[in-house]
């Protein structure tokens, strides 16, 4: 005993007389707080970690270490942030967009966002180990680990739901665009998609498979004849009843039906093509898109034009759509009765009014107390009401319930490999000039066409959409001298053979005879909705607010 305490004064004078103290570091151990760190200071320090990462580690003592984190993550978010500049700067929203849809950046996407979110996890992990929580009272650390538990969750959930989305819009596009295209098909040529061609010509297609009928029936059928170039684009509106319509030699249907189509009611109505086609597997080539080719065949016959793709939407599916954004606002004009002959299964009543996917659906389709033509002008202000309503917030909102009503919606034979061209390409169209031209009385009688006036009308329309684009590429080189008209006014220069543009709601041509400007009219395809102008005529056509 006496021993010992004899001993007691020499080692403490070989410690300099101070006790080791829980507080201070041990030799080569990691550093320490001065001070105790606190259950809050704990969770602060851990939770500013995962935006600033190296916070904790440099809080901790851990210098080294901590800048090492942070000079990583500042050098990755400048790398990001410069790439991101020089992708937009260089190849624009549409270069970019190409980029966004290939499968490889799908994919690398994914995969990034999972390693991220791992990552994430383990440096607030690493950040909350770093602090040093065991020196907490008991309560402490359990407070903090459940808080910090929470916290790695919440901060992995963005890199979540970016996998999930970019993975189900990966799905998407794979189960909409075949991945394996028609063998009948030219190759896709990356620097030359379209092959060299000055337009490419889209057929679009709405249809529906309902229980009272066989199959699916096209009721609306539109040609989207794009320049390549400019975006500059023509709309040709064919009716459904459209009869007789005729096939290219080189079609089987051409010698089947020489003075035009019958299908099997005698009637040949034109959203009867791709029903007959499909029960009769013996008279159209084209495996599982023979319908399709002989529906490709008689309107690009018709139009006088080569039909590339097709792109069919489901109505079904597109009640659906309108269901997963939270229904469209639409300013019923009247009454809309539908449902059999005399409209017993409902009634859409008269006024501004947010309708459900049903409602839209047959605001769109009824013909009881109309007829095709109205309910064509119907369509037009649901198409308005949609291109208005889904905004790029709503769609981000509700994506997975719109990427579910897609796989619904949409059939088409456009590649998958074509789906990186066609982002810049619907760019242009967006900010393009689009005309629209409906073959329907009194420019075309739909049970005696004249096809050479179809084909006519339809060299006229392109024809006036590329001089248009044209035009435009050289007002925006030129500089506009004093006094001269706006490029977006509806004025033109008068002089020898000079044409009027046409704009809404007047004659495209003018003439001193009344039935000269009235034939005029029907030959001249008019001006449809744009992004700027005319989707100020569908809100004023359809009182959208």
């Amino acid at each position: 005993m006496t021993t010992r305490l004899g001993r007691a004064p020499a080692e403490s004078a070989e410690t300099g007389g101070e006790e080791e103290s829980p507080d201070r570091p041990k030799p080569g151990g990691p550093p320490r707080f001065a001070k105790a760190p606190t259950t809050a200071s704990v969770i602060g320090w851990t939770a500013l970690s995962a935006v600033l990462p190296g916070i904790a580690h440099l809080r901790a003592g851990r210098r080294r270490l901590g800048l090492a984190i942070l000079i990583v993550f500042g050098s990755l978010l400048l790398l990001t942030v410069t790439a991101a500049i020089v992708a937009v700067t260089r190849g624009g929203l549409a270069g970019l967009g190409s980029f966004a849809v290939k499968e490889s950046t799908l994919i690398g996407i994914t995969v990034i966002a999972i390693v991220l979110a791992l990552a994430w996890f383990a440096l607030l992990f690493h950040s909350y180990i770093s602090l040093r929580p065991q020196r907490l009272p008991r309560d402490g650390q359990i407070i903090s680990g459940i808080a910090v538990g929470l916290l790695c969750v919440v901060v992995m959930l963005p890199f979540g739901f970016t996998a999930t989305t970019v993975q189900t819009a990966r799905d998407v596009a794979n189960d909409i665009f075949p991945t394996e295209p028609e063998a009948s098909a030219s190759p896709i040529q990356a620097h030359d998609p379209w092959a060299g061609r000055r337009r490419v010509n889209f057929l679009l297609i709405g249809g529906d498979a309902a229980g009272n009928r066989e199959g699916v029936r096209t009721d609306t059928m539109m040609v989207a004849s794009v320049d390549t170039r400019t975006g500059n684009t023509v709309l040709f509106s064919l009716p459904r009843n459209l009869q007789y319509v005729r096939f290219p030699k080189t079609s089987p249907l051409a010698e089947k039906f020489p003075n035009g189509f019958l299908g099997d009611s005698g009637q040949g109505l034109l959203n009867e093509v791709w029903y007959y086609t499909e029960n009769h597997p013996e008279v159209q080539r084209g495996g599982r898109y023979r319908g399709w080719h002989a529906l490709k065949d008689a309107i690009g016959h018709t139009l006088g034009l080569k039909i590339d793709y097709y792109a069919l939407v489901d109505m079904y599916g597109f009640a659906a759509l309108i269901d997963a954004i939270g229904g469209l606002r639409i300013n019923v004009q009247r009454d809309i009765k539908w449902g059999g002959l005399y409209g017993t299964a409902g009634t859409i009543r008269a006024g501004y009014r947010r309708l459900n996917g049903e409602e839209v659906l047959w605001y769109g389709r009824s013909r009881v107390g109309s007829d095709d033509f109205d309910r064509m002008a119907r369509q037009r202000c649901v198409i308005g009401a949609l291109a208005q309503q889904a905004t790029p917030s709503v769609v981000l909102a509700n994506f997975n319930k719109i990427a579910g009503a897609a796989k619904r919606m949409f059939r088409t034979d456009i590649p998958r490999d074509l789906l990186e061209h066609l982002v810049p390409l619907a760019l242009k169209v967006k900010n393009a000039k689009i005309t629209s031209l409906p073959f329907v009385p009194p420019t075309i009688y739909t049970g005696n066409p004249d096809w050479q006036k179809i084909r006519r009308l339809t060299r006229r329309a392109i024809v006036e959409s590329a001089r248009s684009g044209r035009a435009a590429q050289a007002r925006a080189t030129a500089t506009p001298s004093p006094g001269a008209a706006p490029s977006g006014g509806s004025s033109v220069a008068a002089g020898a053979g000079a044409t009027p543009s046409a704009t809404p709601g007047t004659n495209a041509v003018a003439s001193a005879s009344p039935t000269a400007a009235q034939q005029q009219r029907t030959a001249v395809p008019r001006r449809s909705p744009t992004p700027n102008e005319g989707a100020q005529s569908i809100e004023e056509a359809c009182n959208l607010t």
